[in-house]
This record gives structure tokens, sequence and C-alpha cells, in this order.
């Protein structure tokens, strides 16, 4: 079984009664509800230099979003999201703001409006530091996440189909409000039963460490006790552009991280060339401790 097979099933089994009305989460100042896919896969990355400013990726989400109520009656079965690659610390801070917005201000309409101050605290930027440059870096992410195209095709005849992560921004200076719109069809992945409530602390705690943020929000989306991770599908979710040997090195320091803070314990094994990940436990409630 292939590392797309074993996440499949994964998404599979939250799948199984999407029309089901799910439990409201609550969106707080220390937790933002996520789609499990979007952290599974590999939406939000660690930044790298050697990848060109603006270039596209490509991510298939085919075995997640097909089983949506949208794709199952349009026949949808073959689904990417692309767009410029998103960084896992500015552009996942925006995107927690823009899920903190929704989930304040309802989802009764597509549009909802607020001062940009109030979002930029939900990015996580400090009202004292709410000057021309941190609008345009906020807005500047708002871009960048607007060109995550979700892209729908029916193999059974090449009817197609797409739209946008997020389909609309747009900063009034003179009111200082920020304007944002979303397509309500891809509401569904945060209705259906397979979101989870991803805790901000160990996010935090792991600022300066893009590697290893990362890997916290793929660990954090695992069901409980999850089979041994294969190094080759934890590099293949990180998009890392080094050696191989170097990523290998990177994602142990990442570990080491997390085991600092108390957010998880593991041990590592090897069977042939192939490293495993073998998670004993996570602290899913860990509190604001030193690094």
């Amino acid at each position: 079984m292939n590392n797309s097979e074993i996440d499949a099933i994964f998404i599979a089994d939250a799948l199984k009664n999407p029309e089901e009305v799910a439990k409201q989460l609550t969106v707080t100042s220390n937790s933002t509800v996520q789609p499990a896919v979007l952290l599974r896969l590999g939406i939000f990355v660690p930044g790298t230099r050697s990848v060109a400013k603006g270039e596209k990726q490509e991510v298939d989400v085919s075995s997640a979003f097909s089983s949506l109520e949208f794709s199952r009656k349009e026949g949808y079965d073959q689904i990417v999201i692309r767009g410029e690659r998103l960084n896992i610390t500015t552009d996942f801070s925006v995107w927690m703001g823009i899920i903190a917005a929704f989930s304040m201000h309802g989802i009764s309409s597509n549009t909802i409006s607020l001062p940009f101050t109030e979002f930029a605290k939900l990015c996580g930027v400090d009202s004292r530091q709410c000057n021309a440059r941190s609008r345009k870096r906020i807005f500047d992410s708002l871009a960048k996440i607007g060109t995550k195209v979700v892209q729908f095709h029916r193999r059974e005849d090449g009817k197609r189909f797409f739209t946008h992560l997020l389909k609309l921004a747009e900063l009034e200076p003179k009111e200082d409000v920020v304007l944002l719109q979303a397509d309500e069809r891809l509401w569904e992945i945060y209705q259906a039963d397979y979101t989870i409530l991803l805790r901000k602390h160990p996010y935090h705690l792991l600022k300066g460490k893009e590697v290893a943020q990362t890997l916290y929000t793929y660990i954090a989306s695992l069901p409980d006790n999850p089979a041994p991770i294969a190094f080759s599908r934890i590099r293949e979710r990180l998009l890392l552009t080094s050696s191989v040997p170097e990523q290998t090195r990177m994602i142990k320091m990442a570990l080491e991280s997390m085991a600092k803070i108390e957010y998880i314990e593991y041990s590592i094994s090897k069977k042939g060339k192939e490293s495993f990940l073998l998670i004993h436990k996570r602290n899913k409630k860990l509190k604001a401790i030193d690094a």
C-alpha cells in the first residue's frame, strides 16, 4: 500500500457520513478549525530560497474532494489544487485569519467585511504593528492564497470547473476595512466530519522553525494511533528541495523540536533503506510553555 492510498483511507474514514450536520467548532485565540486534507497534503509548506517567487505547484486532492456532495452530484473525479507555493509562516497565519473571520462573522453569506486591525489580529499581528508594511504583507498573502485554484474534472465526458480557496479580497484604505469572499461550494470541507481543532500553542512555540511547524500541522491532522509514517511520505508532504540526506536531517531536527516543547513522544525505526516515524504520544492540549 503506497502513501497516497494510506492518506485516502484516513480521509475516507472521516467522510463516511458527509451529509451529517457536523458539530460546531469554535475558532478561538488558542485554536483554529482546519480541514484535515489541507494539512495532510502539501498546501502550506516551508519556505525555500531555491524556489523562484511565484513558481506554481500542483497537489492532487481527488481522493478527498471527490467525496464532497458537490463533486458527487456533478460526477467530478479528478481534482487538483494548483497555484503559488504557500509558506507555513505568513501564508498559513493569514489563512487562519480568514477561517477565523468567517467563523466569527458567520457563514450565512459568502462575503464578509471587517476592520483591518481586527483581521490582522486574527492573523496573529499585534495591533501596534498594523502599519503600511503589515498591510502590504497580509494583502500580498491574501493574493497568493487567491492563486490557489481548485480544478474539478469529470473524466467521463471532460467537463471541467474551477474555483479558488479564496475568491476575492479587497482592502479599502479610507475606511481601513478588508472584504473577503469565498466560494460556498467549498464550505462542505468544513461542514463534513473531517475537520480538526488545531492548537496554536505548538505552532507558535515552533516559530522560526518552518519544517517543524509544517510537520506539526501534518502530525496533528492524523487520526489517533496512526500507523508508522515513512520518511518518504513526510518528504512528500514537506516539499523540500534539498538532497534526501539533508531532508532526513531536517525532519529529525523538526521532530526533536516538537519533543522539546513536549508535544510529541516518538521513535524512528528502519526497514531496509526506509526510515519510519512511530508516534507514541501526542500532547493535543499542550499549553504555552517555554520552548
